[in-house]
């Protein structure tokens, strides 16, 4: 499978940006996504996470009731709205798809995802 990102760019603090990350395949609707973020010199990290069946959404405590993650199973794309943005936000933002369907433990451990995006990058100036 494939993962494509986009969305990403300059914006100001306090400003909004909408990251969309599309993928291949037919089976999409079955695995639990995320995002993740990667900011220079640190490790990467998770953000958020989606749950295969739409059920349940999870976030990072630093961006809770800031971004939203979502899915549109027929177009086979996930997104992530964030808004609120900070300079700490600053990173690249990776999406990413479990390596298992239909399960979600352990969903912030990049180690249960195996198809990956190529990243695309958020700068927030302050």
């Amino acid at each position: 499978v494939q993962l494509q990102a986009s969305g990403g760019g300059l914006v100001q603090a306090g400003g909004s940006l909408r990251l969309s990350c599309a993928t291949s395949g037919r089976t999409f609707s079955t695995y639990t996504v995320g995002w993740f973020r990667q900011a220079p010199g640190k490790e990467r990290e998770f953000v958020a996470a989606l749950m295969y069946s739409g059920a349940a959404t999870y976030y990072a405590d630093s961006v809770k009731g800031r971004f939203t993650i979502s899915r549109d199973n027929a177009k086979n794309t996930m997104y992530l709205q964030m808004n609120s943005l900070k300079p700490e936000d600053t990173a690249v933002y990776y999406c990413a798809r479990r390596s298992v369907p239909y399960t979600i433990s352990n969903y912030a451990s990049p180690d249960e995802y195996t198809s990956w995006g190529q990243g695309t990058l958020v700068t927030v100036s302050s």
